[in-house]
């Protein structure tokens, strides 16, 4: 049963930022924000080895056309995880590291435990971790309590692997308290700690271009000064290579395709027309190892890649969610009631 307290109920918006959003004034004057995600979850995926009765049907090669096992492994499953890990992860470093580019990492703790050697390239390279939960599971079915701890676990298991603490998270299979939870547990953990440790941004969100900021329903009567809010660097879909594994999906082609299209869209509004003013925004493109780290989506996204410097130049700053929220949050701190510039939004 979904679990849905009151306590981290947060309202839905439908209006935002309104017609003309909100100029985020990104760096340099650049005219579109652009992020490139690692979702790193091999070996955090469903395995009977991990106690879950099945090998993972989600999201790969042959999908769940043939990797249901009801009482034992599935091959084919765990070794197409594997390649992500084994392989596609090390070309994905090398094409960023080619084109000198920066990523965020949705890490899975599990997953990344499993492989240090990664983990420590990732930090090396100056690539962000960021969590994505201690397994690649849903967890719709925890308690308030059951999740804190396993937020904890998340955070703490990746800081043990990686030495850095995660200040950003996107989770994509959590409860309906997961957005207002997440900040209050890394809260307390600053707290037991003494380190003062603060949640920066959450991605737990597919509404919107740029970044706002969301009042959290547990701080509601504390007094103003007190209240610190919560910054969410919205995410998407719609980029994510994870499509070449669904109906109808993407090819090599139609992938290239419409990561320009998106790109060319975006940076034509930041740039602005003679028909409205420059309103610069934020692009997303999620990545998978097992997924796009197969050569020729790897060579898909190196296209795209050469496109950005040749039609974009200086106007696009590519950048990690890291310094994207604290470039936000440093031209727009958190005010209750604000989305950000003024813009109402917050709880009623």
């Amino acid at each position: 049963m979904v679990i849905s307290d009151p306590k981290y109920d947060i309202p839905r918006n439908f209006e935002g930022y309104g017609e003309h959003s909100l100029h985020p004034h990104w760096p340099s004057n650049a005219k579109l924000a652009l992020s490139f995600i690692l979702n790193y979850e091999e070996g955090g995926e469903r395995s009977t080895l991990s106690g879950d009765g099945q090998s993972e049907p989600y999201l790969w090669e042959k999908g769940a056309s043939s990797s249901y096992v009801p009482s034992g492994r599935h091959n084919g499953a765990e070794s197409e995880f594997e390649y992500g890990s084994r392989a596609g992860s090390w070309r994905i470093l090398r094409l960023f590291k080619e084109q000198g580019y920066k990523f965020t990492t949705w890490a899975v703790s599990q997953a990344i435990t499993s492989n240090p050697t990664f983990a420590r390239a990732l930090v090396r390279e100056g690539h962000e971790i960021a969590a994505h939960g201690a397994r690649w599971l849903d967890i719709l079915d925890y308690s308030v309590e059951e999740e804190k701890e396993y937020i904890k676990k998340n955070c703490l298991e990746l800081e043990a692997v990686t030495g850095v603490f995660p200040r950003g998270y996107f989770f994509g299979r959590g409860t309906p308290n997961t957005r207002a939870l997440w900040p209050e547990v890394v809260k307390e953990i600053g707290e037991d700690r003494g380190d003062g440790m603060r949640l920066l941004y959450s991605s737990e969100a597919f509404n919107d271009d740029v970044p706002y900021w969301l009042d959290m329903p547990w701080e509601r009567d504390l007094p103003e000064a007190e209240k610190e809010g919560l910054l969410v660097v919205p995410y998407n879909y719609d980029c994510n290579d994870g499509k070449f594994h669904m109906s109808p999906g993407f090819t090599g082609t139609t992938y290239l395709d419409h990561l320009k299209a998106t790109f060319d869209m975006l940076l034509r509004e930041g740039r602005g027309t003679d028909a409205f003013p420059g309103s610069p925004k934020l692009m997303n493109i999620p990545l998978h190892t097992r997924i796009i780290g197969k050569p020729g989506r790897s060579e898909a996204l190196r296209e795209f890649m050469l496109y950005v410097k040749e039609k974009g130049g200086d106007d696009v700053w590519v950048a990690t969610r890291e310094e994207i929220a604290t470039h936000f949050k440093s031209v727009y701190p958190y005010k209750p009631g604000e989305l950000g510039g003024g813009i109402k939004g917050g709880l009623d």
